[in-house]
């Protein structure tokens, strides 16, 4: 049904003929433009009723829902969902979460959904959709019990299940989530996502040789699946086999959201056979703004090997990394240039991997504007007090549901880190953007601010390097202070990310780091009372 529903629009329809004359196959092409020139009104005008009053086909029902869901007018929309709908597979409605998402309109789905359960009490298709909207926005007791009341309708399912294991994660119930997940491969051997869930679970907690096993059985199940792939890529990188790792997760380019560029200029590996000298690499912007920041380590070592390097990445990182030693040039912006090989950013570990540049550059690789360092060296040079800077949240980007769900467990609330006024000696300089920094006056000492004056990542480097330690959760402050050649603790949560390893509290990207993970999921509590007795060391030898 998904694919009947969501058909591309033709490139260039012709204008709509007279509505009497208009196939329905046309008029759902014409509907789809307009809803890409974003005109839901006229998308419901080219989508309209069939004037012989026919039977329409899924997809208009569906392209009128979508149409209307923009316009707000959820009981009409909910009518065309349930058009759309048949009474098997996946409800409508499950269609529309992503672009509601990509609008930041996740909860306007709620009063939609509560319509259509109205509607249909009954249909278990909708209380999971609902369910996958509650889960998101963290609301995981109602999440669970329309789950709970969806499987009491259809028992086994393995979608519900599915999204059940996802809850229990969530929530830190990863034994409940595993047994889930066990049942499911039970009940169908020969279905390899059973074993590459349970294994994403098991590495996230550190149970690297109980995930390896698991891939051991589903890689050979599904060798060509990139998801599958990716997720064994990430155990691998874990476990620190870092070359393995590296050439696996190529495997992500199979999926969406990663490059399009073409694959046959993908810088190949460095070899003493492979002759760059003069030859355009350009470097690209591939995910987040940490990421960036921790690869920029190779451009030295490949500016070495005699290649012109061109940089193709974001405002706020620009200045920044043109600074980085043996950059030709640094873009954002703009038409793709010239080039004869491309790598983004995550790849160029793979293309190392196998020389005595493996880590990259040592630290500090990266370096803040002179000018802007002085200035604030002069406005803090009377503070003489271990200076000490605050992360205490990512960016949620609500818009991206992977990084919000990772970003509500790496995050924490400002009072969270209260424990910390009561350190003499230390005065506190917040290092936090956006909606977070709002929670500033919550902090029970002074928390200086400068953050409103630094509008790039450029302006903060400026500022992190006339402080003596930052402390932050996992987010892209962490790299831009650990590239600077910084003293950073890192408070991080039970179930790691891969960069970081398993059961170390240092890390081989950054030598003056210090991790204090989390013993509890969600429990910050031990993380802030070690972090503070790391601070009153500090200070004792400041």
């Amino acid at each position: 049904m998904s694919a009947s529903l969501d058909r591309p629009a033709l490139d260039d329809p012709a204008a709509a003929p007279e509505e009497d004359q208009v196939s329905p196959s046309d008029r759902l092409a014409h509907a789809q433009d307009a809803m890409a020139r974003k005109d839901p009104e006229q998308a419901l005008k080219a989508a309209g009723p069939s004037p012989d009053g026919a039977t329409e086909i899924p997809a208009l029902h569906y392209v009128r829902a979508r149409a209307l869901f923009h316009l707000h007018r959820y009981d009409e929309c909910a009518e065309e969902l349930e058009k759309a709908s048949a009474n098997v597979g996946p409800h409508a409605i499950a269609l529309l979460l992503d672009e509601a998402v990509s609008m930041r309109r996740r909860d306007d789905l709620l009063p939609l959904l509560e319509i259509c359960r109205r509607r249909k009490p009954d249909d278990a298709r909708l209380m999971d959709a609902e369910a996958t909207v509650l889960i998101q926005l963290a609301r995981f007791e109602q999440a669970e019990l329309l789950l709970r009341q969806s499987l009491q309708r259809r028992p086994g399912n393995r979608s519900t299940l599915n999204l059940l294991a996802l809850l229990l994660t969530e929530t830190g119930r990863f034994d409940g989530a595993l047994a889930v997940m066990d049942g499911l491969r039970e009940s169908d051997p020969d279905d390899w996502e059973p074993l590459c869930n349970m294994a994403c679970i098991l590495s996230s907690l550190g149970r690297m040789e109980e995930a390896a096993n698991l891939y051991r059985q589903a890689v050979p199940m599904a060798p060509q699946d990139p998801r599958l792939r990716l997720n064994h890529s990430i155990t691998m990188l874990k476990s620190g086999r870092m070359a393995q790792g590296w050439t696996e997760h190529e495997w992500r380019f199979g999926l969406p959201g990663h490059t399009s560029m073409p694959l046959d200029r993908l810088l190949p590996n460095i070899s003493p056979e492979l002759d760059l000298r003069g030859k355009r690499v350009l470097i690209t912007q591939e995910e987040g703004l940490g990421d960036t920041l921790m690869y920029l380590r190779y451009i030295p070592p490949l500016s070495r090997t005699g290649a012109i390097i061109h940089i193709w990445g974001t405002e706020t990182l620009a200045a920044i990394c043109e600074r980085v030693s043996g950059v030709a040039e640094v873009q954002f912006g703009g038409g793709t240039p010239e080039y004869d090989y491309h790598c983004p950013f995550i790849s160029l570990p793979r293309a190392f991997s196998g020389t005595p540049d493996a880590m990259g550059a040592p630290v500090p690789y990266l370096s803040a504007d002179r000018r802007k360092a002085e200035m604030w060296r002069q406005r803090l040079q009377d503070d003489h007090k271990l200076r000490v800077g605050l992360v205490w949240a990512g960016a949620a980007r609500p818009e991206d549901t992977a990084a919000l769900m990772v970003d509500r467990q790496r995050s924490m609330p400002l009072s969270t880190l209260a424990p910390l006024a009561d350190i003499e000696g230390a005065s506190f300089y917040a290092l936090q953007k956006d909606r977070p920094a709002e929670q500033i006056p919550d902090f029970p000492c002074e928390l200086i601010n400068f953050m409103p004056e630094c509008h790039t990542m450029d302006d903060t480097a400026a500022l992190m390097v006339n402080l003596d330690i930052i402390v932050s959760v996992d987010t892209s402050a962490v790299h831009l202070a650990g590239g600077l050649g910084k003293p950073v603790i890192m408070m991080d949560r039970v179930n790691n990310c891969w960069r970081w390893l398993h059961g170390r509290d240092d890390t081989p990207w950054y030598p003056q780091m210090t991790i204090v993970r989390q013993t509890r999921f969600a429990d910050w509590s031990d993380v802030v009372e070690r972090v503070k007795r790391l601070l009153e060391t500090a200070v004792a030898t400041h």
